[in-house]
């Protein structure tokens, strides 16, 4: 395990029922492949030694000697491989019969699992050849002594990386399936056996319940199970391998394929270290697994520590962002979400006003487009929104028009407000120069702007409707008791990167055409406070992202580091994968680039501490939040020094 990943394998050979010596040597044959692949793990569908659909055969010695010799020389042909395989076979234990898995490494058997609800309702009665009701016991196969138990309670806990469990076909169908506590003791990752036959529905049904299943467990699930080869007797097996991690499908193969010899093989990296930081956040799942005891084995390191590593998986350069096919509905929940946020705080103080800095943003404009839809919905006329720009030394003509064309066209009341000669006596009675744009000059004109709104609303009996964002409250790009402050913030759960979708989403859904012309221009307008004067042609000088990075890597930054709690050399891994420039969607960056922002990241998100520590109350949105009333807890004197040194390290 490597970065936390584990790759994983589920694998469907071709089988030839009650044909061992066949079975063996596809089985041996993908086991070499698995390794040659990076692959830690590999797990192969139930009793594929022999073939699930033997029936009576299973009675007989002939083929339960030939699976034994058939385990032999699987070990003996693997025992060079430090990858886990688990493969499935009858196993004679004194007067009974199991269905287990037998998970080998190294020539050596860690483990025998038996198989815990055995059906008697479809075609192949398990019940009329293998049992279940056996005690702890010593079995001697394939010349080993194994110590079996047959609650199903072990987990591999592989030297160095991931722990897993093992469950057969039936078990995850039950109401209490054996993976559920074997994740509450710590398993990682469930590896399933299998021999589920197809009719027309139960796939849909199966992919919907592994899925469930490994949310439910927050745990890997590697699902394999038996295909063509099987006898058709009676049903067919179209030969399923699928991988999930916590409820996502990483890995699936196409189902019916005719495989006469070989395998079919589906591979995934899972996270195991996502998991387990989910699993910790997870109070519920934390104080369920109190108590839990299992068995643990040991098991080799089933990777070199030489072998290179290299991410397989696609990165989302967006996290925040919804995928295409979601993106109306989650851009219409979101905006809900804030809308419904300041509604019920307008009604608890029977408001009928709001008053909003309006400077032609984005983040002005989210905010005013929200409040538009909350005074709407609560049946309040528009003119009790108080929009006021307030131009100051940096304001370009180009904000300044969309901020009153946009006032003017959603039908609020329009106030203008400059600030040039309120600040410039302050700054004289500071004995500030006026010519020094220093963090002083800039944070003189934020103040201004925020005493204005706070008086105005004192004025109207009205309230402030903050307009900060996610991404600005992470970098502490804000000016303390400035922009910072606010009555209520609505934007205060939505990152920079997602804003411009939702104020494209207004623009192309909910209002009249000079509306949606004024909002088009806002997302295309640059990013900036409007603190520093223009240049000589009148254009925004003062650029943020030239200033502290592009949002687009501080939101990714953001994303993995509060939501999983990641390290920097594991972000700074996955970001490379993410701006590699293989997204049509998303920048390209060199290492030194993305490092460069990333130690950027850690420091200012250390260092603005204070300024969350006393946020104005606003609705979370998305899975990431920095209220310092519930979802982010942070000493603002906290110190950056492991992130910093970790950073320099990369």
């Amino acid at each position: 395990m490597r970065y936390g990943f584990v790759k994983v394998a589920a694998a469907v050979p071709a089988v030839r029922v009650a044909d061992t010596e066949f079975n063996a040597a596809q089985i041996i044959s993908t086991i070499k492949a698995a390794a040659d692949d990076g692959v830690e793990i590999v797990s192969f569908p139930e009793l594929c030694i022999t073939g699930y659909t033997c029936q009576d055969l299973f009675r007989s010695d002939v083929l339960l000697d030939g699976a034994e010799e058939a385990l032999r020389k699987i070990l003996a042909a693997t025992e060079h491989l430090s990858t886990i395989a688990i493969v499935g076979m009858p196993v004679k234990l004194s007067s009974m019969l199991l269905n287990a898995a037998v998970v080998i490494q190294k020539g050596r058997i860690l483990n025998i699992v038996n198989k815990t609800y055995l059906p008697n309702y479809n075609e192949y009665y398990e019940k009329r050849w293998f049992q279940t009701d056996c005690r702890e016991t010593t079995i001697r196969l394939a010349g080993q002594e194994v110590v079996m138990t047959c609650e199903n309670d072990s987990i591999i806990e592989v030297d160095g990386g991931v722990r897993f469990g093992v469950e057969i076909c039936e078990d995850v169908w039950t109401p209490i399936p054996p993976s559920g506590k074997l994740a509450l003791a710590g398993a990682d990752i469930i590896f399933n056996l299998s021999a589920s036959d197809d009719l027309i529905g139960k796939h849909q049904y199966l992919r919907s319940l592994l899925a469930q299943q490994s949310a439910r467990c927050l745990c890997g699930y590697v699902y394999a199970s038996c295909g063509f080869g099987e006898s058709t007797q009676d049903v067919v097996y179209g030969g399923n391998a699928l991988i999930y991690e916590n409820g996502k499908l990483l890995a699936a193969n196409e189902r019916f394929k005719i495989v006469d010899e070989g395998c079919q093989m589906m591979t995934a990296q899972i996270d195991v270290e996502r998991l387990r930081s989910e699993r910790r956040a997870n109070t519920s799942f934390s104080t369920m697994a109190a108590g839990v005891e299992s068995h643990v084995l040991k098991a080799d390191a089933a990777v070199s520590a030489d072998m290179p590593f290299s991410l397989e998986m696609s990165v989302n350069p967006h996290p925040f962002i919804p995928s295409t096919d979601d993106m109306a509905a989650s851009c219409e929940e979101i905006l809900n979400i804030q809308t419904l946020g300041l509604c019920r705080r307008l009604h608890h103080i029977h408001g009928k006003c709001a008053v909003i800095g309006i400077s032609g943003g984005l983040d002005s404009t989210l905010a005013l487009l929200v409040t538009v839809r909350a005074f709407d919905r609560l049946g309040i006329d528009r003119k009790g929104i108080v929009g006021v720009t307030m131009p100051g030394f940096g304001t370009t003509g180009r904000t300044y028009n969309n901020a009153l064309s946009l006032m003017q066209s959603l039908g609020i009341t329009t106030r203008e407000i400059s600030i040039t000669k309120s600040v410039t006596q302050h700054f004289a009675d500071i004995n500030h120069d006026i010519n020094n744009h220093d963090v002083t000059y800039e944070n003189g004109q934020a103040r201004e702007r925020t005493q204005i709104l706070m008086d105005l609303s004192n004025q109207l009996n009205g309230i402030v409707v903050g307009t900060g964002d996610l991404s600005e409250l992470a970098l502490g790009w804000a000016t303390y008791n400035g922009d910072h402050m606010s009555m209520y913030g609505v934007n205060a759960g939505v990152p920079k990167t997602l804003i411009r979708h939702l104020v494209n989403y207004v623009a192309m859904t909910e209002v009249d055409e000079q509306s949606k012309a004024t909002l088009l221009d806002i997302i295309d307008t640059p990013i900036s406070p409007e603190l520093i004067p223009a240049d000589e042609q009148g254009n925004i000088k003062q650029k943020t992202e030239d200033l502290v990075g592009p949002y687009e890597l501080h939101d990714f930054f953001l994303y993995y580091m509060l939501r999983f709690g990641f390290s920097p050399k594991k972000i700074f891994m996955l970001a490379k994968r993410a701006f590699d420039g293989t997204h049509p969607s998303a920048g390209k960056y060199d290492d030194a680039t993305i490092r460069k922002w990333l130690t950027t990241f850690c420091r200012r998100f250390f260092n603005q501490q204070f300024k969350r520590s006393c946020l104005p109350d606003g609705p979370k949105v998305g899975s990431v939040s920095l209220s310092p009333r519930g979802d982010w807890r942070m000493p603002s004197d906290a110190a950056s020094a492991l992130w910093l040194a970790e950073c320099e390290a990369l």
